[in-house]
């Protein structure tokens, strides 16, 4: 039986970049950074404090997938147009206002949504990333 989701992945353009962009700009912290001997492979994963069963596997494009695929990834990456995270947060406009500060590019600003209010950012590597505060909703909301 399943139990949770313990891994995510993000593609990322460099996974030292990123791993300090989640830590040091969107408050992560590190679970593990492990390469193997050969150099071959990293393992770098960061998860929020307070949901630390999740880890977030920051990984460039590359083996096994095939170099069509790499290279489609990268393009993706390159034009911000890869899915990322979501992220609940207790005040959107406030962490909008927050991250900015630190330099995050933001695509969509803090709007009213019938789930509660939303911005979009994107992270170093131009991933999005949803940031929701959530409210109470039915389906009738969303007419």
């Amino acid at each position: 039986m399943i139990t949770n989701i313990a891994i995510t992945s993000v593609f990322v353009k460099d996974v030292d970049a990123s791993k300090a962009f989640y830590i040091d700009v969107l408050g992560f912290v590190e679970n593990a950074d492990i390469t193997l001997a050969d150099g071959s492979y990293r393992w770098c994963t960061v998860s929020h404090p307070s949901q630390p069963e999740l880890a977030v596997h920051l990984t460039e494009p590359g083996p096994p997938h095939s170099p069509d695929m790499v290279a489609a990834i990268n393009r993706a990456l390159d034009e911000g147009g890869m899915h990322g995270l979501g992220l609940n947060v207790d005040d959107c406009r406030k962490t909008y206002e927050d991250l900015r500060a630190k330099g995050v590019e933001f695509i969509q600003e803090p709007e009213e949504r019938p789930y509660g209010i939303e911005a979009v950012a994107r992270d170093n590597s131009g991933n999005w990333m949803v940031l929701v505060e959530h409210k109470a909703f039915s389906p009738a909301d969303f007419g």
